[in-house]
């Protein structure tokens, strides 16, 4: 079943609204049919398996074109909209994208060449006229739906090539641990270029339920009083997100939201801090710990709300109908408390890199993903990860992990949030740099010393930052994620 069917099964025909909110709604049988007939132009014009660019923020645009480009039996390069123009460039002439559907007022950014665009205000004229689009009953899953570019580690994006089972796949196994339904409706502050965003598009247009689209997090007022307009039962964050709500938040702690059932949690690890400070001050509301990659559609793990207080710092076990394991350097599986790799098999594991067998062969091995992400696990078989492979730091030869340090310095009470980084050092090959955010109107003046004399009661003398330095913010990508200098 084509990826896009798989969404509207049970939806097409649903005349209330899928998308809910101030600037913008569209029903259920609207988006369903104007994506419909966006598929059966493209298929008459570009047939299938071509590649075919989106740039926009979240909106009817968005969806529409997305949902439309792999209905036609195409693939979607959803981009980011703040994207570089080299980055454009870069990813426009690997892909040979046939067309580009973009904002209008974002066209003037990037030089086309001679890629054909289709903007906001034109596309709803392109399908006026075209029929729905005719279902193919003996549709190939295996085939690309999408390819969600990430940052390499050469700095070039790497295309993450999935396929319609492997979204499929994830959306089912999300749709069941999570327990949504048609009753549900989620509070979307995430880009839906981003793999954890779409998760939310996903999950809830497949069991149809509703979304309401916030573009602008920074106004935590709005995401706040949407949550309780809209009567939103979910509200999904990257660490950045409820570190804000936290700690910057002057009302947020004092808020009452008597809909919202549960939220979930990706992106990076969010300290135990954080996550005990949220459950103490709303102790209904179900917080989901979650872990996974772009590599593996969205999701690998997570940490069910009933065990959080004793499985603390856990991403969790795997989700449903996936395998998840730590393994050593020889492969074997590893013993409760030894360290090793996590690893993960199941139908929403990649296709592979875009135009790059090299990393595929490295990353996907006999079936399974190597995550490079290094962890433990413990006696009941609860995953903890310790750090990526390469965050490493050696200081004198003693192995430290930043998400250890970073632990102890956000526990601090002024503390908005830390960074770890390793410098060079002549004595001791590296040696600690923590950058820190300090919340506006601190009780008291938080110092070098004080931070330093802090982690000498919480940490071994060598895990002590040398360096410390204060920051007014905190660098955070587009999709809210931390930024960390390379």
């Amino acid at each position: 079943m084509n990826f896009t069917e798989f969404l509207f099964e049970k939806s097409a025909e649903l005349e209330r609204d899928f998308v809910l909110g101030n600037k913008e709604t569209i029903s259920f049988s609207s988006l369903y049919g104007q994506s419909s007939k966006l598929a059966s132009y493209l298929a008459y014009m570009y047939g299938n398996q071509q590649n075919i660019l989106l740039v926009s923020n979240n909106n009817r645009f968005f969806l529409v074109c997305y949902l439309g480009i792999m209905l036609s039996g195409n693939v979607c390069i959803p981009l980011n909209p703040n994207i570089e123009s080299e980055n454009f460039d870069y990813i426009a002439e690997q892909s040979m994208g046939v067309t580009c559907f973009i904002e209008k007022r974002l066209i003037a950014k990037f030089n086309f060449r001679s890629l054909k665009t289709i903007n906001d205000q034109d596309y709803l004229d392109l399908i006026g006229q075209q029929p729905l689009f005719r279902k193919n009953i003996s549709f190939n899953t295996n085939l690309p739906a999408q390819i969600i570019f990430t940052s390499g580690s050469t700095g070039r994006p790497k295309g993450v090539v999935l396929s319609h089972l492997n979204l499929i796949a994830n959306t089912s196994s999300i749709v069941e641990y999570l327990k949504l339904s048609d009753k549900d409706i989620m509070e979307v502050v995430l880009p839906f270029y981003y793999c954890y965003g779409l998760s939310l598009l996903h999950t809830h247009l497949r069991v149809g339920g509703s979304i309401v689209l916030n573009n602008n997090f920074i106004l935590l007022a709005t995401v706040l009083n949407d949550i309780n307009k809209y009567k939103c039962t979910g509200l999904a964050g990257v660490p950045s997100h409820f570190q804000i709500l936290l700690r910057k938040s002057d009302s947020f702690k004092n808020m009452e939201f008597p809909t919202l059932r549960y939220v979930t949690q990706a992106g990076g690890k969010l300290h135990n801090t954080f996550i005990q400070e949220f459950i103490a001050t709303f102790p209904e509301i179900e917080f989901y710990v979650m872990y996974g990659q772009t590599e593996a559609t969205a999701r690998l793990s997570y940490l069910n709300p009933q065990v959080l207080k004793t499985k603390l710092g856990s991403i969790g076990k795997g989700i449903p109908n996936v395998q998840l394991k730590v393994i050593d350097e020889f492969g074997e599986q590893i013993n409760a408390g030894e360290i090793g790799e996590v690893i993960a098999k199941g139908d929403n594991i990649m296709l592979g890199y875009y135009k790059d067998m090299e990393s595929t062969k490295e990353t996907i091995r006999d079936g399974w993903l190597y995550t490079g992400d290094v962890g433990t696990v413990d006696t009941d078989g609860y995953i903890y990860l310790t750090a990526r492979k390469k965050e490493i730091i050696k200081v004198s030869g003693n192995r430290v992990s930043p998400k250890e340090i970073e632990e102890v310095i956000v526990s601090f009470p002024e503390v908005i949030d830390c960074t770890i980084e390793s410098i060079e050092d002549e004595i001791t090959g590296e040696a600690i740099k923590a950058i820190i955010v300090i919340r506006e109107n601190a009780k008291y003046e938080v110092t070098e010393e004080v931070i330093k004399s802090f982690c000498r009661q919480k940490l071994d003398r060598y895990k002590v930052p040398q360096i410390i330095e204060f920051a007014q913010g905190m660098k955070i990508n587009s999709a809210g994620k931390k930024v960390k200098e390379v």
